[in-house]
C-alpha cells in the first residue's frame, strides 16, 4: 500500500482520490480550504454509491472513503509519500512556486507530477532543485472513469521517474499514454483543440446550430470513437485499410484541412456569447452540477456494458 497526496482538491483532485483509495492505496487530500474539502467529500461519498450501484466497485465504499484524509497544510499532505499528483488551476507562475515548495517538502527519490492540460513541466518545473523527478501525468476528467494519462516528461525528466509513474497508474487501472518529447497541450488537447476550434467556426459562419454540432458527435462520430481511436476507425472504413483509405481520402481531408473555411483565427466574443447562451438555454449554470452527476452516471453505465461484453466475450 502506498502512500499518495492529491495536491488541490477540485474535480481533478477528488476524483484522483477515488482512482488510488479504489486501488487499495491510503490517499491524502489537501486544499487550501475547508469548502473545497467539504464539497470534495461529498462528491466521494456520492460518487462511490453510484459506483456501487452499477457494480464498478470491488469494496464498500465506506471501506474506500476511510483509505482517504483531508489535509490543508501542504507539509502534512505530502508527509510520508510514495507519490505526489499535483492538481491546481492552470496558471503558470503558481504552479512553479508550488513545484518548489514540493521539492523541498518530499523526498528526492518521489515522482511528483502535475494534472496539467496544457504545460509542459520543463516551464514549472526546470527550476527546482530535484527536477529529474518532475513530470507532467495528465488525465480526462473524471479520471475515476475515464482510464487514459498522458505521461509526458521533461527533457530533464529521469526515465526511473517515467517508469515508476506508468507502473503505478498502470496497477491502479489507468491507461498511460507516454509521450515521446513534450508538446504544449500533449496529445488528447491537442486533438480536441482541433475539433473543438472547428465546431466553434462551423457554428459562427452559420454552417450549423449549437444542437445540431454536438448531435453530429454523440450521435455520429462519437459513438464509433467511443471503443476505437480515429485511426482504426478510418482503418476499418476501406476495404483495403488505411492505406487503402489515405489513396481516396487524404487529398480530400488536405484540401478540407487548407481551405479558407478552416483558417485558424481566434474565437469572437460574439460567438462564445451565441454558442454559451445556447447552452444555458439548455441546461442552465443552476443545473451543472446535476448534469455532471448525469455525466457521470452514464459513463458508468457505459464502462458496465464494456464490462459485461467482454466478460461474454471471454466465454465464448
Amino acid at each position: 500500500m502506498e502512500r499518495i497526496a492529491l495536491i488541490g482538491a477540485g474535480a481533478i483532485g477528488r476524483a484522483w482520490a477515488i482512482v488510488f483509495a479504489r486501488a487499495g492505496h491510503r490517499v491524502a487530500l489537501q486544499s487550501r480550504t475547508q469548502e473545497t474539502l467539504a464539497v470534495a467529500r461529498e462528491f466521494i461519498s456520492v460518487s462511490l454509491q453510484s459506483l456501487l450501484e452499477f457494480e464498478l466497485l470491488e469494496e464498500k465504499p465506506e471501506v474506500i472513503a476511510a483509505r482517504i484524509e483531508f489535509f490543508i497544510g501542504l507539509e502534512s499532505a505530502v508527509a510520508g509519500a510514495t507519490y505526489v499528483q499535483e492538481n491546481a488551476p492552470e496558471h503558470l507562475e503558481n504552479k512553479k512556486s508550488l513545484f518548489s515548495q514540493l521539492d523541498q517538502l518530499v523526498a528526492p527519490e518521489i515522482v511528483i507530477a502535475s494534472s496539467t492540460s496544457t504545460l509542459p513541466a520543463s516551464q514549472f518545473a526546470a527550476h527546482v532543485t530535484h527536477r529529474q523527478r518532475c513530470l507532467v501525468a495528465h488525465p480526462v476528467n473524471p479520471p475515476y472513469l475515464i482510464p487514459a494519462v498522458e505521461i509526458a516528461p521533461a527533457p530533464f525528466t529521469a526515465a526511473d521517474a517515467v517508469t515508476r509513474a506508468t507502473e503505478l497508474l498502470l496497477s491502479v487501472g489507468q491507461a498511460p499514454i507516454v509521450l515521446k518529447k513534450e508538446i504544449p497541450g500533449f496529445v488528447m488537447n491537442r486533438l480536441q483543440s482541433l475539433v473543438a476550434c472547428e465546431a466553434v467556426r462551423l457554428i459562427e459562419d452559420g454552417y450549423v446550430d449549437v444542437e445540431g454540432l454536438d448531435r453530429a458527435m454523440k450521435d455520429g462520430l462519437g459513438l464509433r470513437w467511443s471503443f476505437m481511436g480515429p485511426l482504426e476507425t478510418l482503418d476499418l472504413n476501406a476495404a483495403g485499410g488505411f492505406a487503402a483509405f489515405a489513396e481516396v481520402f487524404a487529398p480530400i481531408m488536405h484540401a478540407i484541412d487548407a481551405s479558407p473555411e478552416a483558417t485558424p483565427r481566434a474565437w469572437s466574443e460574439e460567438g462564445i456569447a451565441h454558442i454559451d447562451g445556447a447552452r444555458r438555454a439548455q441546461i442552465p449554470l443552476s443545473q451543472q452540477t446535476a448534469r455532471i452527476q448525469w455525466r457521470d452516471r452514464r459513463l458508468m453505465a457505459l464502462i458496465a456494458h464494456e464490462r459485461a461484453i467482454g466478460n461474454a466475450d471471454r466465454k465464448t
